[in-house]
């Protein structure tokens, strides 16, 4: 039997870099829309996403199941953009499409990924892929972490496309 692609991930609210250090700091930067579909089998999140990267775009099509906090199946595929307008009408009408761009930054022999959105002024997220549960990671001492949100539901791409949290200190 074919082992499932795995994502674990760790997911960490930030404030917000200034965009000067994002690209001092970073090697690429992605505009990314993602489009939340109908909910799959057994409850899958299935999503369109657009990429654009220095002017081209990419489509891909992905399907996660969570396993625990940090884990899940992850299958993605790139789509045409035919493929990608195809399947624009199974989008979730309770789900809103996300607009972010993706900091990508080496960090040691990883790389984070620190999502800025334009709903937020204050917040971003940082994300890291691990290759196990359990192992070490350290962050650059240079990003402010207010806290890890890796098993908050509230702060899935999924959940933002619903309700944003408000962007105060207090419910930081």
């Amino acid at each position: 039997m074919e082992q499932e692609p795995l994502e674990i991930e760790r997911k960490f609210l930030i404030r917000r870099p200034a965009e000067k250090l994002l690209l001092e700091k970073s090697e690429r930067r992605i505009g990314i829309t993602q489009i939340y579909l109908t909910r799959g089998e057994a409850g899958e999140t299935r999503r369109l996403r657009r990429s654009r990267v220095n002017g081209e775009e990419i489509f891909y099509y992905t399907e996660k199941l969570r396993l625990t906090d940090r884990t899940r199946i992850e299958r993605e595929r790139t789509l045409s953009r035919e493929e990608f307008e195809a399947l624009l009408p199974e989008a979730d009408p309770e789900r809103q499409p996300i607009e972010k761009t993706r900091w990508c930054v080496p960090w040691e022999g990883r790389t984070l990924e620190i999502d800025v959105f334009p709903f937020w002024q204050n917040w971003a997220f940082c994300e890291v892929e691990l290759s196990a549960e359990n192992e070490a990671l350290s962050l650059p001492p240079w990003l402010e972490v207010l806290r890890e949100v890796t098993a908050d539901p509230r702060f899935t791409n999924s959940a933002l496309a619903r309700e944003i949290p408000v962007d105060t200190e207090e419910k930081a």
